[in-house]
């Protein structure tokens, strides 16, 4: 048994801690132990598990049960992209915040179209990373303005496809829930959203967790993804 076996072996005896449960992909240990540090300093972030390799990362989680996962993006044999993509394909699965040194936008969008809810660059302060996992954890989504752009390049060089083809639920938003698609795909929060439309949060909160229960989506990024990819919102509206 390795070393690394033996202390996740130890990790899983551990009484369980309350608060959000954290578990680590990245292939370097030193990166994993910084992460660690960082986090655990924090009463309400649990690390719970560690992986170094896209391979092992579904396995770990379906037996470590995290609410986040912080997955590298470059690994030897399976790389984050794969593994986000197989995490996703569980019951329930947990929300991945995706961290790379690499802001590159192949990597933004492969990362979002297979499921994650987040993207965050290594060098990010201390306090931005315990934040972002927060963020996450609550089922909110983490994108920032500069990857939002990308996201916007990336779908305005790609084909116009059929709206149906790609969100077959569009068809079942009613105007205001459209409308609320919109404002979020336009990187909008629930705040935000509720002065525009003159309405009050809860009301804006319920709109957006029926719009993205009518489309099978998880959080407001897949909300993003598909407004662009179909169509709903057209690159240059983001700036209006």
């Amino acid at each position: 048994m390795t070393a690394e076996a033996e202390r996740q072996r130890e990790r899983d005896r551990e009484p369980e801690r309350t608060g959000i449960r954290v578990v680590l992909v990245d292939d370097q240990a030193m990166v994993r132990a910084g992460f660690r540090m960082i986090l655990e300093s924090e009463p309400d972030l649990t690390v719970v598990g560690e992986a170094a390799d896209g391979r092992d990362a579904a396995e770990l989680v379906a037996r470590a049960k995290p609410h986040v996962v912080l997955m590298d993006v470059r690994m030897p044999h399976v790389d984050g992209i794969e593994a986000t993509r197989r995490i996703n394909e569980a019951i329930d699965p947990p929300h991945v915040l995706i961290l790379t040194t690499f802001d590159l936008d192949d990597y933004v969008y492969a990362a979002l179209r297979a499921g994650a809810s987040g993207f965050l660059l290594k060098d990010a302060p201390a306090e931005q990373l315990v934040e972002a996992v927060r963020v996450i954890a609550r089922g909110d989504a983490l994108l920032a303005p500069s990857v939002t752009r990308r996201l916007i390049e990336e779908v305005a060089r790609r084909p116009a496809v059929d709206a149906a083809t790609v969100a077959p639920g569009l068809r079942d938003l009613t105007d205001r829930e459209r409308e609320v698609l919109q404002l979020v795909a336009r990187g909008l929060s629930n705040s935000e959203i509720a002065e525009r439309l003159y309405l009050g949060d809860a009301t804006v909160k319920t709109h957006v967790g029926r719009m993205l229960t009518k489309l099978g989506l998880r959080d407001r990024v897949q909300a993003v993804v598909i407004a662009y990819e179909s169509g709903l919102v057209t690159p240059g509206a983001f700036n209006d």
